[in-house]
């Protein structure tokens, strides 16, 4: 999909029915998820499959295509006392990369424990579980 597409200018959307998508960075999967503030849910998509950053990046260009979001939500890891850490750096950095790349906005959220949570509450696709969970959670913190 030609980048041109995803850049393309999105009408402005009233603030209740703005849509985001979450990702759940990881090394070999991200998970995905796509919400609505209007109902404060999040859905699971299908986990992105990539170990290199080019073709993470060009699949989370197929989703922002496919589902148009007004913003981006990556999930950033921290130790259970808040500290950062090696997947913290690699969160942040893909986060910026999305920055970038893509004309939207792009938030950050801390995801401890939410593949955890996921697993806990029997997702098939713990990956796409925690972006829901990282999605749903950015979605009650919204005023």
């Amino acid at each position: 999909m030609p980048e041109a597409a995803v850049q393309a200018q999105q009408p402005p959307v009233r603030a209740d029915l703005q849509s985001f998508l979450a990702l759940d960075f990881g090394t070999r999967r991200t998970g995905v998820a796509f919400g609505t503030r209007l109902l404060g849910q999040a859905r699971p998509l299908p986990t992105i499959q990539a170990r290199e950053t080019q073709q993470r990046l060009e699949r989370v260009a197929q989703q922002i295509a496919e589902w148009q979001p007004q913003a981006l939500v990556v999930g950033v890891p921290l130790h259970p006392d808040g500290a950062e850490h090696e997947n913290t750096r690699l969160a942040r950095k893909f986060a910026r990369g999305l920055r970038g790349r893509f004309p939207l906005p792009v938030y950050e959220v801390d995801e401890r424990y939410s593949t955890t949570e996921a697993l806990s509450d029997g997702a098939r696709d713990p990956d796409a579980g925690a972006a829901c969970i990282i999605l749903e959670q950015f979605l009650r913190s919204l005023p």
